[in-house]
């Protein structure tokens, strides 16, 4: 029954969406710290799914991991600028579209990657690589592509990567070594939890954004869409045409197609007077996270092992 609830994770994420936009109040109450906390929460259960050694491995993946935040911030820059040109958006939704686009990666890509049974060690560091060179990279790119600048704060990135990353997936490893019995009645709920925690998170950011979203036009939704299939579906083919196995594939497909949609919601409210570019941001958060569901529910399906099998065991 576990199994089957989670992997029915893109229709939790879809119906919680609706009901969001329906009556925001059934969601939005789910906020503030408790984003983080249900972040870390996320977190933690990864960390019971691994082992100290699975982190070793990645020295040898280092290719890897430049490969993934090397086409993090070509492929969803390119595409985001191009979706916002092919569907004319008017300037404060294509500048909101490139901003997300030229984002870091998020945490939300680690719970895919946990779900779809990719690597995880692989996925957090390629998230926290991306997230701390975001100071550099996100305003040049959006300055580039959308001639606006952007301040991006370097020192909170990193604490809030440590907060909801780091120190959980710590705790999680320290967990699961000093206290296996504790660990082993965790661990059958953890896939399941990881899907309540982030239902919540964007089901809030959705209805938080309710009237936003409304107004958006078709066009907005379709570059919206445009910007994160073509992040997952470029992000796949393009690091197996460069040599990555069908699980690091995964992996990167899902670090490309997913942003920290958050921080781009942030970022615009903090350096643009009109609200309107935030709301590409708050549209990401819903597609990113269906597109993403629904690759995890097949790839959790298929039964393809991945290089660490300990990490598939949920």
């Amino acid at each position: 029954m576990l199994s089957v609830l989670t992997n029915a994770f893109p229709a939790w994420v879809l119906l919680a969406s609706l009901l969001a936009l329906y009556h925001p109040p059934i969601f939005t109450w789910f906020s503030g710290p408790l984003i983080t906390i249900g972040l870390a929460i996320i977190m933690l259960g990864m960390g019971l799914t691994l082992e100290a050694s699975d982190f070793g491995g990645l020295v040898r993946k280092r290719r890897l991991v430049v490969l993934g935040v090397v086409l993090q911030y070509t492929v969803m820059p390119a595409i985001g600028w191009l979706s916002a040109t092919i569907f004319a958006l008017p300037a404060p939704f294509a500048v909101g579209l490139i901003l997300v686009a030229c984002c870091p990666s998020g945490t939300a890509s680690n719970v895919i990657s946990y779900l779809a049974r990719a690597d995880v060690p692989l996925s957090v560091t390629m998230t926290a690589v991306s997230t701390l060179i975001a100071a550099l990279m996100t305003p040049t790119l959006t300055a580039l592509l959308a001639a606006s600048r952007v301040d991006v704060p370097a020192v909170g990135l990193f604490l809030s990567t440590v907060q909801v990353v780091i120190l959980p997936v710590a705790a999680g490893l320290l967990l699961k070594r000093w206290l296996p019995g504790v660990t082993r009645a965790i661990l059958p709920a953890a896939p399941l939890a990881a899907v309540l925690m982030i239902t919540l998170i964007v089901a809030s950011i959705i209805g938080a954004g309710r009237s936003e979203i409304l107004a958006a036009g078709s066009r907005l939704l379709l570059a919206v869409f445009a910007l994160h299939a073509g992040g997952f579906l470029f992000g796949y083919v393009l690091s197996r045409v460069l040599g990555a196995d069908e699980t690091a594939a995964r992996t990167v497909s899902i670090e490309v197609g997913m942003q920290n949609s958050g921080l781009g919601v942030v970022l615009a409210r903090q350096n643009f007077a009109d609200p309107l570019f935030a709301i590409p941001s708050a549209i990401s958060s819903l597609f990113h996270s269906l597109i993403a569901s629904a690759l995890a529910g097949v790839w959790r399906r298929s039964g393809t092992r991945r290089a660490a099998p300990r990490n598939a065991e949920v």
